[in-house]
């Protein structure tokens, strides 16, 4: 197949202040950073943050190269100094007009890491036993971007068949 290799490598997200969200991403979603790229010219940094098993490379280049390689990263974008600014924020995409909509965290237990998430002041679009969909929630990050917590186990019981009904 032509696209053999494809990975889906990353995310972007807009941050206004990385001393809020690396935090947030790190200790209350558990990712780590696997790499930082400042980019002083332009005024910007770059963070990327998974949940890889292995440890990337202490050579910059071979490290870029396992950067790249890895799948489903997020990558951070900081533009410097916004985090001054009072008025400024990103579009969540979830407000007029809609456009991006969530990632997706897949956890073990939703409720487990719900009682987490409370424990560490989180702020919830939606708890798990709120609404019509049971099972899994929806929390923001410090940026006001939605994050969908659930379960492979949980979503199971919400899936129906393409084009019927079960």
């Amino acid at each position: 197949m032509s696209t053999s290799g494809f990975v889906l490598n990353q995310t972007m997200l807009r941050i206004k202040d990385p001393a809020l969200s690396l935090p947030f991403y790190q200790q209350v979603l558990g990712m780590s950073l696997l790499d930082q790229f400042d980019f002083p010219d332009m005024s910007f940094s770059l963070y990327f943050l998974g949940y890889s098993e292995t440890r990337p490379p202490e050579d910059p280049k071979a490290r870029a190269i396992w950067l790249f390689d890895q799948p489903a990263l997020l990558e951070l974008t900081h533009n410097w100094g916004t985090e001054s600014e009072p008025n400024q924020h990103y579009h969540s995409g979830n407000e007029e007009p809609r456009g991006f909509g969530h990632i997706g965290i897949s956890v073990p237990d939703v409720y487990a890491a719900c009682e987490r998430f409370d424990r560490l002041g989180v702020d919830y679009v939606k708890k798990p036993d709120d609404g019509a969909m049971k099972g899994l929630a929806f929390i923001k990050d410090p940026d006001g971007y939605w994050i969908e917590i659930l379960s492979s186990q949980g979503l199971s019981d919400l899936v129906r068949p393409a084009g019927g009904s079960s």
